[in-house]
């Protein structure tokens, strides 16, 4: 009988993009990239889907340690190994790195072709932790995650990934409700599977049932942190450890880890792998496979008991996520995470409401239930511009006009800003002022603004981000970040508009036409000695118009500008978004530049 092998990388990455102009900024410690996405993915998620093994010639000298003396095998792991992506992960693959993105969907037909079941599993649209969110927000991470799944992948997922291996019993009653088939977990988040490794059953209080696969969490420590990629015949016979014995009944190892650990965590972590599945093909008696296949194949009667709540990371259930349990990276430091409950706390109420000015507003504007219309926007949330505008039209209520169609935009906008402030990577590390906690505060930035209440709500908000502090005398809070870095200081359609007019008199005067700069579509004319910029938010259909001039040139330059009704203002070239930067500082250095595309 044989031995089932399962190789599942988690590829995630902490959200960094700019919540207003949808881009990542550079980022200095990526070097020699733009940012760690670009890095990360250049190191890993790319090579993932073009991995190359120099297996050596056995005619070449045995002194030759050049490995290129070999024959070169260059492999779509995406193909072999199973995976999930983080949908927020996908939104920048879209944009940065469309080639890894379709590796990832060309792997997964061809798991389909050979197996009958696709290797990429689907995840929750937001990594959050679903034990501590309500139902409500559970089931809208769920469905979106699994819309948006379909729209890449042409076909419905089989299995869910849990962010952070976070469950509890509603988590997977919620997961089995949706229709998944089954998820993975680590073997101490079980109680009473026989150590076999294969698929085991949990039946919860409603009387659904979810199948579980049960990772090995020796391999998977050994892989992530004691250096077995650096051996890859090591890793094979780990992977292979019934290769001598005559197996009575089905086994299986299933390696679960972080995607990075392929290639940017470990170095030609992705080569290596490929080189032990290789090593693996050799010997019959272990077959290569994924979760939904051997699912599908070994229906299981097996019933287990959740641990609940529980997480591959926190060994206090899930108070990593809340509360100062320990958790934390610096072990030489006393656990000082104080600040992990008030932040939670705060978030929580800001989230309630923004959801009380989405339910207020919906239920006058939508043609249905607002709850179920932000579960359907999961069909187009990943997407922009037309597609957004379409969803929008669909779900306002008969002769709405378009003020209210944009404002039905903006609302949608609004709850995927509040999803956002859950993300789980806020929580995960030592100190409040990291760039994850900011992250989580731009978002509420973000969501006070289209919500219409930032004036109102801002100050209280503000009030109940002081607790969020380490106890430390003079250490920050969470209330001094939202100040100091999560709050735009200058409002970025200003400051896109500002740009464009920038870069127009550069345009050789082509006036009247529209590009892209960021997440916004510039439109730039002229009006008397004036240029006139009309901005259109891609995602919310937000419009605004500037009229303005420009002053100086080179350090000097400034942009007198002022929106519709408004004062002046003046702007400056830091201020501009990056691209746009970039583009007059190429100018200034007398390069050749493209200014007529999109930027």
């Amino acid at each position: 009988m044989p031995h089932s092998l399962i190789v599942h990388q988690h590829l995630y990455q902490p959200p960094r993009e700019d919540p207003w102009l949808e881009v990542v900024p550079i980022e200095p410690s990526a070097v020699p990239d733009h940012d760690w996405n670009a890095r990360i993915n250049r190191e890993c998620y790319a090579r993932l889907g073009h991995a190359e093994w120099h297996r050596r010639d056995p005619r070449a000298s045995a002194r030759d340690s050049d490995a290129r003396a070999g024959l070169a095998r260059i492999v779509n792991l995406y193909a072999w190994c199973s995976f999930d992506a983080g949908a927020t992960l996908c939104e920048w693959l879209d944009r940065e790195a469309p080639d890894t993105m379709q590796a990832m969907v060309e792997g997964d037909a061809a798991s389909v072709r050979r197996w009958g079941h696709g290797n990429a599993i689907a995840a929750p649209y937001h990594h959050v932790i679903l034990p501590l969110a309500s139902p409500r927000e559970r089931r809208t991470e769920i469905r979106w995650g699994l819309r948006d799944f379909r729209r890449r992948f042409g076909r419905d997922a089989e299995g869910l990934w849990l962010p952070e291996c976070a469950a509890d019993e509603d988590t997977l009653d919620a997961v089995a409700a949706e229709g998944v088939r089954f998820t993975i977990l680590a073997p101490y988040q079980v109680h009473g599977h026989d150590g076999s490794g294969m698929p085991v059953l949990w039946r919860g209080a409603s009387g659904r049932t979810l199948t579980i696969v049960p990772y090995d969490g020796s391999l998977a420590g050994d892989v992530a942190f004691g250096g077995l990629l650096g051996n890859p015949g090591a890793l094979a016979h780990r992977f292979t450890p019934f290769r001598d014995q005559a197996l009575t009944s089905p086994r299986c190892t299933t390696l679960a880890t972080d995607g990075e650990t392929f290639g940017h965590h470990h170095k030609n972590g992705d080569a290596a792998l490929l080189e032990a599945l290789s090593l693996v093909s050799r010997h019959t008696s272990t077959q290569l496979t994924n979760a939904a296949a051997l699912v599908a194949r070994h229906a299981t009667t097996q019933e287990v008991r959740l641990v609940s709540p529980s997480a591959w990371s926190c060994a206090h259930g899930v108070e990593r996520w809340r509360g100062n349990c320990g958790c934390r990276l610096d072990g030489h430091k006393p656990p000082m995470q104080q600040w992990r409950g008030p932040l939670r706390g705060a978030l929580e109420q800001l989230a309630s409401r923004m959801h009380d000015v989405y339910e207020r507003e919906g239920a006058s504007l939508f043609n249905r239930d607002p709850w179920n219309v932000r579960d359907a926007y999961g069909d187009v949330v990943g997407q922009d511009g037309e597609a957004l505008e379409q969803f929008a039209r669909s779900v306002v209520r008969e002769g709405a006009g378009d003020d209210e169609v944009q404002r039905t935009r903006a609302l949608l906008e609004l709850q995927r800003a509040t999803l956002r402030l859950s993300t789980s990577c806020a929580w995960f590390f030592d100190e409040v002022d990291r760039i994850e906690v900011r992250q989580v505060l731009r978002y509420a930035a973000r969501a006070l603004e289209l919500s219409g209440m930032a004036t109102q709500l801002t100050p209280e908000f503000v009030q109940w981000l002081t607790a969020a502090t380490n106890g430390h005398p003079g250490a920050p809070s969470a209330a001094d970040v939202f100040v100091r870095e999560a709050q735009p200081h200058r409002d970025p359609a200003l400051c896109v508009a500002a740009g464009a007019m920038a870069l127009a008199p550069r345009l050789g005067g082509a006036a009247d036409t529209v590009r892209r700069i960021a997440t916004y579509d510039v439109a730039i004319g002229h009006r008397g000695d004036q240029w006139v910029v009309q901005t259109t938010h891609r995602r919310s259909g937000a419009t605004a118009t500037f009229t303005g001039v420009v002053d100086g040139e080179g350090p000097s330059l400034v942009i007198h500008i002022a929106p519709e009704n408004g004062e002046t203002e003046d702007v400056r070239p830091h201020e501009f978004p990056e691209a746009v930067a970039r583009e007059l500082l190429k100018t200034c250095a007398n390069e050749d530049v493209a200014l007529l595309g999109d930027i």
